[in-house]
Formats: structure tokens, C-alpha cells, sequence
């Protein structure tokens, strides 16, 4: 099964500079936007006990470091599988594997899913 998420999602520096902000508000508005994006991408696939997880970050550019995009990307992407009710919860018996991928495509970029269902 597979899932295609259009643009980007927020980074973990993005994260941390909205948590630092004054408006406490502006870290949970992110987190319930990009949680439901990922739902509205992900709900039409059937649900599963437990996947192995290929992702691959078609970035626009390469100026954002791997590490900051796997943080906050990962953290929504799992969010939105449980919110859409394709895994039951983002633990150590629902998720298998998680296997990142990065490539650049500045015309169209997007956040390619994968599942592997496990037996």
C-alpha cells in the first residue's frame, strides 16, 4: 500500500521555534494541521496490525538537513496513520521498520509512503 503527502512537512527546527514562540497556541495548530493532512492522504487505506514503513522526502532543495526533516516529518506522518485508523497506534507493535529515503525534485515536492504489511 502507499500514500503520497504533496509539498513538505514542518521540520523538528520548525517545531522547536513555534514550541518557543509566545503564542502557545502556534505548536498545537501545526501539529493538528499536519496530523490531518497526513489522515486525509492516508484514510482510503485498509487498516493493519503491523507495517514495515518506506518513506521517501522528495525535497525541493537540499537545505534542509535529513535529520531535521525525519523528526518532525516521521512524528506527523505516524499521527496521521493512527488518526486515519490504518494502524491502531505508532508502538513498537504496530510499526516494524521505518526505512527514510531522500531525493530532490523542486517542481513537485512530496512525501512518498510505503507500507509493507508484516504477518
Amino acid at each position: 500500500m502507499r500514500f503520497t503527502i504533496p509539498g513538505e512537512l514542518p521540520t523538528t527546527n520548525d517545531i522547536i521555534e513555534a514550541q518557543n514562540t509566545q503564542n502557545r497556541y502556534i505548536n498545537s495548530n501545526m501539529k493538528k494541521d499536519n496530523t490531518a493532512l497526513v489522515m486525509m492522504y492516508a484514510r482510503k487505506l485498509k487498516a493493519v496490525k503491523k507495517a514495515d514503513f518506506e518513506i521517501t522526502f522528495y525535497c525541493k532543495n537540499r537545505r534542509k538537513d535529513k535529520d531535521n526533516m525525519l523528526g518532525g516529518g516521521l512524528k506527523f506522518i505516524f499521527d496521521g496513520l493512527v488518526k486515519a485508523g490504518v494502524i491502531e497506534n505508532d508502538g513498537w507493535k504496530q510499526v516494524g521498520r521505518i526505512m527514510p529515503h531522500f531525493e530532490v525534485d523542486k517542481e513537485n515536492p512530496r512525501i512518498e509512503v510505503i507500507l509493507k504489511e508484516l504477518n
